[in-house]
């Protein structure tokens, strides 16, 4: 059976991995993901603290040390996994303007300026407001590296340029040269601003949640829950944090909470199931779309930088943070992971909401803090159902990304037969460098 599964995914989607790896902008997006490992492991790994307080008590000696730190402990996220939006239009920029021989640092520059354009406001206070300088922004990063590489290659190609002397120094001729297509540039993507917020009255990365804000107030259905968590992880499939739908579904999740503990108070039924606290620790379980199978298979690899991925994956997965494995797999458009990902992580996510709905599961009553795997499926509701639920899913789990994982991992060898390495010597020297 395991054979023809292979011989299928062979004939269907290597041919269209393949096709991804060679064309130009997905390939600089793959890179792009696969550059911010580093970033992302250390942007994790600085969230830790709060939980490990809330583990072991934030009255405790160590307790109050973190909680009166946690700004600096936060920094380092904030700087990171905060600002991967910009890190990832910068990586894009580099990637496919070194592939179309443009001048690298002017391509950088321009992609940084147009996503800023899109994606930067101002806080009340006058301050710089980042919230779509992380992985919120991550889709309009792939945009505005993309498109502002290809106007500068546009530009380029109709000669749209300051020509210098030649007696003048390349770097200086260069600049100059980027004159018009700057405007250029910036015209298209300030347009794109204006617009935006003319018709819909926000910035562009706010725009889908416009769309699907209907959708979402029927999110006590389970049926709606199963479409929006494969929203969810198809959206992150393709880089896109789905987090951009938290302006709709957190009032409503805190709504329905609220409304919960009264109903507790009265000692009635709890009308609802979907809160916060029970997507992070059901629906979200070991990260979106249930990856901790994957995380698993890579540890149990014999392939070393597998291995060292599963390594620094494993326990920001056991605290619900997957990014590690989404970008450094990656999960983000791999062909071979899309099955176990979106389809395999809605089913492991959405069957403890048909749980909750028909009484099976107890519904939730609070939102805990991050305090790891099994526990915090436990605190949601106080049911001790919960923990088998967890279990059921992390079973689940490593059995659905299993034979996705082989086929990886073959296609994996097969390709560094033919190019000596399917990851460059520089990421690999990373990985190694980053195995504790």
């Amino acid at each position: 059976m395991f054979k023809n599964f292979e011989a299928f995914m062979n004939k269907h989607l290597t041919p269209l991995a393949r096709k991804m790896d060679e064309q130009p902008h997905l390939s600089a997006i793959k890179k792009s993901m696969v550059a911010m490992t580093a970033i992302l492991i250390i942007g994790s790994l600085c969230l830790l603290p709060e939980a490990i307080a809330n583990m072991i008590g934030v009255g405790t000696p160590i307790g109050k040390f973190i909680t009166s730190n946690l700004d600096n402990f936060y920094l380092p996220f904030y700087l990171t996994i905060g600002m991967m939006g910009l890190y990832v239009c910068l990586s894009i920029t580099y990637f496919l303007g070194e592939h179309y021989k443009l001048y690298v640092p002017g391509a950088m520059v321009l992609g940084a300026v147009g996503y800023l354009l899109l994606t930067f406001s101002f806080t009340k206070d006058g301050g710089m407001d980042i919230k779509y300088l992380g992985t919120k922004g991550l889709f309009m990063a792939m945009f505005s590296g993309i498109i502002a590489v290809e106007l500068y290659r546009w530009c380029k190609k109709k000669k749209f340029t300051i020509r210098m002397p030649e007696s003048v120094p390349d770097f200086v001729s260069r600049s100059f040269e980027l004159i018009p297509t700057t405007i250029i540039i910036v015209g298209f993507f300030i347009t794109i601003r204006f617009a935006s917020l003319a018709i819909f009255k926000v910035l562009p990365t706010e725009v889908l949640t416009i769309f699907l804000q209907p959708l979402v107030g029927s999110l006590d259905n389970p049926f709606v829950f199963v479409f929006i968590t494969f929203l969810g992880c198809t959206l992150f499939f393709f880089g896109i944090h789905p987090s951009v739908l938290s302006p709709i579904t957190a009032p409503i999740a805190s709504q329905f909470l609220a409304e919960n503990i009264e109903a507790a108070a009265k000692g009635v039924a709890l009308p609802h199931f979907y809160t916060g606290g029970m997507t992070s620790a059901f629906a979200n379980f070991t990260g979106t779309g249930v990856t901790f199978g994957l995380v698993f298979w890579f540890l149990m690899s014999k392939n070393k930088a597998y291995k060292s991925v599963g390594k620094i994956s494993i326990i920001p997965a056991l605290f619900g943070i997957n990014e590690p494995v989404i970008f450094g797999a990656p999960i983000v458009l791999n062909p071979t992971f899309f099955l176990p990902y979106v389809i395999g992580g809605t089913i492991l996510g959405t069957f403890p909401a048909f749980l909750m709905w028909s009484g099976v599961l107890a519904r939730p009553i609070f939102n805990p803090p991050y305090v790891g795997v099994f526990l915090e499926g436990f605190l949601v509701n106080g049911h001790w159902m919960s923990i088998v639920v967890n279990a059921f899913q992390m079973l689940g789990s490593v059995l659905i990304w299993y034979p996705f994982f082989k086929i990886f991992e073959k296609q994996d060898a097969l390709k560094a037969k033919k190019e000596k390495s399917s990851i460059s010597k520089e990421d690999e020297e990373l990985i190694d460098d980053l195995d504790f």
